[in-house]
């Protein structure tokens, strides 16, 4: 028996799992995501080698921005709701309200109850600060339909919560990188004006740019174009959402955009050429396949890695520090954000009390630790405190997540008027 003959079994072990386990856990309070880290977890016990972030770190990272991306196009896909400055208030309020507050907050906690400097506590709070609703499918928006504004608030809210903020906490990352560089301290803020410039304003200009182009360009050529052959819609083959995917954010990394941005802009685009085409099911059935089998895998690993080295690494304070965000910091944020949408207040409630937290934490984690080395010295302290809040969001909104949305529904036809 060799290694590979024990990844080919647990592969196969793990896709069949991915396929079956969603449906044995259908309206109980449990979810995929919480088997899979608890599998990981008991797989620590084996004889085998372990995936450790911060030898693995550039696999770590290529492998969740994998995921990552993915999951954005399938999101993008999902939404049918027209953007709008109304239409989408719930987000917007998430995104310009609760998501500084949180960075914020934990950059606060950072430096409190962790004893770090500003750089890497503005760090830890960026890493963070995005919610990621593919690890509970009970709490984001299903496959596409054809029905305008079909979506509730909820799901709504955290899907395209999730679709824009992968992207606009990367100026905090990249923020937190620029402060270690100046020294670490607030006093040498000469980095300010470049980021603010460069990191903020351009680069999610040419992210949401890049995704308007792409998703206009493949719009027209999946539904318009005279030639059939590039007429995809009518072969209706969902691997072309991938290429899709690729291109968008291929094309806003090399020219220096946020290509999570550029993604789900690029998916919403090509949702909005042709909203009740068929089509769009089979892009989004084919990625949520794909984002699955990714998420499994991921998971996997990261319940392996907290038995073996994460757990080892935490202290209270860092547990603290997770606890504060999942359970304090951002159900807070989540409902002063939204106070004044349109939305009543139980919806509020829900909205604010599921950020998820996810895999995007891990990339970003491991895209910060690749592009400098002035963290050194707290990588292991970092990935313990997020692989640890990871954990914690993952069990407690798996858990909560199918019995309150089932009660909100249940809520909402009996009293389709929020109170």
């Amino acid at each position: 028996m060799t290694l590979s003959d024990v990844v080919y079994l647990a592969v196969g072990i793990g896709a069949l799992g991915a396929a079956v386990i969603p449906r044995l856990v259908f309206r109980q309070p449990l979810s995929m995501p919480m088997v899979f880290l608890a599998a990981g977890a008991l797989a620590a016990l084996l004889p085998l080698p372990i995936v450790e972030p911060g030898r693995d770190r550039l696999w770590v990272e290529h492998a969740t921005e994998l995921c990552v991306i993915v999951s954005l196009m399938g999101a993008g896909l999902a939404l049918n709701r027209p953007v709008g400055l109304r239409r989408w208030q719930g987000p917007w309020r998430l995104l310009g309200i609760s998501l500084p507050l949180t960075i914020a907050a934990m950059t606060a906690a950072g430096v409190l109850l962790l004893d770090w400097p500003l750089a890497p506590a503005l760090l830890l709070a960026a890493i963070l600060s995005p919610t990621d609703p593919v690890l509970a499918a009970e709490v984001r928006v299903g496959e596409p339909t054809d029905v305008e504004d079909d979506e509730d608030e909820v799901r709504f809210s955290l899907t395209a919560e999730a679709g824009l903020n992968d992207g606009l906490a990367f100026p905090f990352v990249l923020a937190a990188l620029a402060l270690a560089a100046a020294g670490g301290g607030a006093s040498g803020a000469g980095w300010i004006g470049h980021w603010f410039l460069v990191d903020v304003l351009a680069r999610i200009a040419i992210g949401v740019a890049v995704g308007i182009v792409t998703g206009w360009l493949l719009g027209r050529m999946f539904f318009r174009a005279r030639p059939s052959a590039l007429r995809l819609s009518e072969h209706m083959e969902g691997f072309v959402a991938l290429g899709a995917t690729f291109v968008a954010y291929g094309a806003a990394e090399l020219l220096l955009g946020y290509g999570f941005l550029a993604v789900f802009v690029t998916a919403c685009t090509i949702r909005a050429a042709e909203r009740n085409h068929g089509y769009h099911k089979v892009l989004h059935e084919f990625t949520e396949q794909i984002e699955r089998l990714l998420t499994v895998f991921l998971l996997f690993l990261l319940g392996a890695y907290l038995v073996e080295h994460g757990l080892a690494a935490l202290t209270w304070q860092g547990a603290l520090v997770g606890v504060l965000l999942v359970l304090v910091v951002r159900p807070l944020a989540g409902w002063v954000g939204l106070l004044g949408a349109a939305t009543g207040p139980r919806e509020r409630v829900v909205t604010a009390l599921f950020g998820i937290r996810g895999i995007g934490s891990l990339f970003y984690l491991a895209y910060a630790l690749g592009h400098s080395d002035r963290f050194a010295t707290y990588a292991d302290q970092l990935w313990s405190v997020v692989a640890f809040t990871v954990l914690l969001s993952v069990f407690l909104h798996g858990a909560a997540a199918t019995p309150v949305i089932r009660r909100l529904d249940r809520m909402r036809r009996d009293s389709p008027t929020p109170p």
